[in-house]
């Protein structure tokens, strides 16, 4: 095994214009996935739909949308131990070095297990090879988040060795 594989992304890289024009569409996906998630409610003549009731159907959308821009979607891709554990990530997007990770909020996953998740998430990934750039998206259609600017500006501006961006939406309105 090559151990450098595994050696800790150090900071954030320039995408490029080609890669900045993928972190925008990535961007705008995580801005309209409600949007999205809402509008295959409605079908023609009350036809079944997906429904996005759990955190595996969020993944499930999430990763048909991704599909639109990227070529190339890994999803489960293994991260190197962490304090004894291992885990996977979600979706690693290789063409931007961006690892997409999900959470959807529910009973008992509230503000602070969400920050306390996406903490330790952060130490985790950011020792994975191809994790310049880490982008969190939690979906909380119900509101459960009191002040998800709070939390985002919290672990937005972190110095984690690697850029972070934490997106909980929708927002209350």
């Amino acid at each position: 095994r090559n151990k450098s594989l595994f050696a800790e992304a150090v900071g954030a890289v320039s995408p490029g214009e080609g890669g900045q024009r993928l972190l925008d569409e990535l961007d705008q996906t995580i801005l309209r996935f409600h949007a999205v998630a809402v509008q295959l409610r409605d079908r023609h003549s009350g036809r079944q739909t997906l429904d996005v009731n759990d955190e595996y159907d969020v993944q499930d959308l999430m990763h048909a949308l991704l599909r639109l821009h990227f070529d190339d979607v890994r999803p489960e891709e293994w991260v190197p131990s962490y304090a004894g554990a291992a885990s996977r990530t979600d979706f690693l997007l290789p063409q931007i070095d961006t690892v997409v990770e999900i959470k959807k909020t529910r009973q008992g996953l509230n503000a602070k297990s969400v920050g306390e998740q996406l903490i330790i998430d952060i130490a985790r990934y950011k020792r994975h090879p191809q994790c310049r750039r880490l982008l969190c998206f939690v979906y909380d259609p119900e509101g459960r988040i009191a002040n998800p600017t709070g939390i985002e500006n919290d672990l937005n501006k972190g110095d984690h060795g690697i850029e972070v961006r934490v997106s909980i939406l929708p927002k209350a309105t």
